[in-house]
């Protein structure tokens, strides 16, 4: 063992110190770094030099820097920020729905329905009286208007989501790309045996936990091992890197296989979502997509939709749910008060233009229409009922089509002794004419010159002159396009408040008044109906969106302690420790001096050598 080779002992041991107190600045300079991994220089003793039965160490070698890693942790932490990110942007979302309902006492439409109906208590007391007739057309389009825009605030806030889906799916690929990049760097690097590569992790992990904020993965990653040599925890040390979403394969490696969002098939403009295969062959992913900030715009928006139903808008969706709720609630209101309204007998009836055929049945085009009947009654210009015929409504009945059962048209227009008087020229067909036309228009016109006669229908549960709107107060189907009807709005005088046409008759307005205290039946589209009053069927909507509202923030809170208590152990895995760095700082320092003075007495060693040969 030459004097040399302790020379050399002391210059390993010095760079050992060195590359340490390096590796410590680096963790203290990245202290602050949320996403940074700290690092640990590995040292191994150099092979010792054995001569003459004595073994003599030769210093120490630098074998790798790793990072403190632990993947069962971190698989925690990410998924934790995946149910995080979701219950964040659901609560966001619902907070700001819950805000566009604040039903206050003086404020919102449980206030405008109340003012809808004491208008017409008013006119229930002088069915003519033209002040109180313009004050109910004015609190009913307040009404109508005030619905039309809760809905479009939702509809606008749901397309919202929709573009929002778009740029989120947008910047999902982006980070699909950039992994698949950054796997073939740690490849490159990690490829010489004893080299790791460390940042390039670290990179990688802030990707995978921005992923998984903006929708749920399942990561697959090799050699899952634990070095107790090293350190005890569980960490990744394999280069082969595979993400799935939702079962679709994401990244492979090096391989980047983006997911497809489309809404080229879709009338309303809404995102799908795909996986697409080398052939062009795609499949749907939409509903089967979970967790994440994604996940939450799906939820919220809706996932299921078909270009054929409901316009191209999803099916399903808590906020496509509100939509619907509130379509129930226009559409009962407008065919319970055009109901009643239909028994304000008039010169003649016409309904708007209808999406129906002469054949097809009233209760596949109409969802609230029901097995029951409806009474048509003629008046004479005294007020009095001349003719009554009761029309029975069924499963089969149709307009005009009298193969399954007797139609609409049949059972008004056919000869039949409706007074029991055996008289056949004074029955309701001899005064009006019920028509059908091709263009979807049904109508009751008066015959011949029968003049002073008005019609009038009177429903028993079938909903037919209210769902047909034969006589409107309202038009329209849903809350996008309840109104008032056009003619009432330019002439409130015109309205009536009477059944028969005569003075003191205010049975209409009457029945009005009445409307909002009964018990309604409310379809839904699936087909499915609840029984409340009106504004108890609001109160359950609102009631409904301040629940969903508040869970959506019960759920964030837990999640939110969850996530901090994960995030802590996290950071105490792999978190920089400022007192620790500091502490380890001074004893690499103290190596680092120990080692300059083994290079130190070895010079003198060499100038004591040197002085004694010459």
């Amino acid at each position: 063992m030459s004097i040399f080779s302790t020379l050399n002992t002391g210059t390993s041991a010095l760079n050992a110190a060195q590359v340490a107190v390096s590796t410590t600045s680096q963790n203290i300079a990245n202290v602050d770094n949320a996403y940074y991994t700290r690092q640990r220089v590995t040292l191994t003793a150099s092979n010792a030099i054995n001569t003459r039965g004595v073994s003599i160490g030769t210093g120490v070698n630098v074998t790798s820097i790793v990072r403190i890693h632990d993947e069962f942790v971190f698989s925690k932490l990410r998924d934790s920020s995946t149910t995080l990110a979701y219950d964040s942007y659901s609560k966001q979302i619902l907070e700001e729905v819950a805000k566009k309902f604040p039903d206050l006492d003086e404020s919102g439409l449980s206030q405008n329905i109340a003012n809808y109906f004491s208008a017409w208590n008013d006119l229930a007391t002088n069915a003519t009286e033209g002040s109180q007739k313009i004050a109910l057309v004015q609190l009913a389009s307040t009404l109508t208007s005030n619905i039309q825009s809760s809905k479009d605030s939702l509809r606008s806030l749901q397309s919202t989501l929709n573009d929002q889906l778009k740029t989120s799916v947008d910047e999902i690929n982006s980070i699909g790309q950039q992994m698949a990049d950054l796997n073939k760097q740690i490849n490159m690097v990690e490829a010489e045996e004893g080299n790791y590569a460390n940042d390039l992790r670290d990179k990688r992990d802030q990707l995978e936990l921005t992923l998984a904020n903006l929708i749920g993965v399942s990561v697959s990653k090799s050699n899952i091992s634990s070095n107790t040599m090293i350190d005890a925890n569980m960490t990744d040390s394999g280069t082969t890197y595979n993400i799935n979403i939702a079962g679709a394969s994401f990244v492979d490696g090096t391989s980047f296989n983006p997911i497809v969002i489309d809404n080229s098939n879709n009338k309303s403009s809404f995102y799908s979502i795909y996986t697409e295969l080398e052939d062009g062959k795609r499949y749907d992913l939409t509903e089967i997509l979970s967790g994440g900030k994604v996940g939450a715009i799906l939820d919220l928006r809706g996932r299921v939709i078909s270009s054929s139903e409901n316009g191209g808008y999803p099916q399903d969706g808590t906020i496509q749910k509100y939509i619907d709720s509130l379509d129930t609630l226009a559409q009962t209101l407008i065919t319970e008060t055009n109901n009643i309204y239909a028994q304000s007998a008039q010169e003649r009836m016409q309904s708007p233009l209808l999406d129906l055929k002469s054949n097809t049945s009233l209760q596949n085009a109409y969802n609230n229409i029901q097995n029951g009947t409806f009474d048509v009654i003629v008046y004479n210009s005294a007020g009095e009922a001349v003719a009554r015929k009761t029309i029975t409504v069924n499963s089969s009945t149709t307009m005009g089509d009298d193969t399954f059962s007797t139609s609409i048209l049949t059972q008004i227009n056919t000869s039949t002794d409706d007074n029991n008087d055996n008289n056949g020229l004074n029955d309701v067909d001899d005064y009006f004419q019920a028509t059908f036309l091709d263009d979807g228009t049904f109508a009751l016109s008066p015959i011949g010159n029968n003049t002073g006669y008005t019609i009038a229908l009177e429903d028993n549960g079938s909903n037919f002159p209210g769902a047909i709107g034969v006589s409107q107060f309202f038009t329209g189907t849903n809350a996008s396009d309840i109104s008032v009807a056009t003619q009432y709005k330019k002439d409130p005088s015109s309205m009536q408040g009477y059944s028969a046409p005569i003075d003191g008759n205010n049975k209409v307005a009457n029945a009005m008044v009445q409307l909002q205290y009964s018990t309604l039946s409310f379809y839904s589209q699936n087909g499915s109906s609840v029984k409340e009053t009106l504004s108890g069927y609001y109160s359950a909507l609102t009631t409904k969106i301040g629940s969903d509202a508040s869970a959506a923030g019960s759920s964030y809170s837990t999640n939110s302690a969850l996530y901090n208590s994960i995030y802590e152990q996290h950071q105490s895995v792999s978190g920089v420790n400022k007192d620790e760095e500091l502490a380890n700082l001074i004893k690499y320092q103290s190596s680092y001096s120990a080692a300059a003075k083994i290079i130190t007495t070895i010079d003198q060693m060499l100038e004591t050598l040197l002085g004694i040969k010459s």
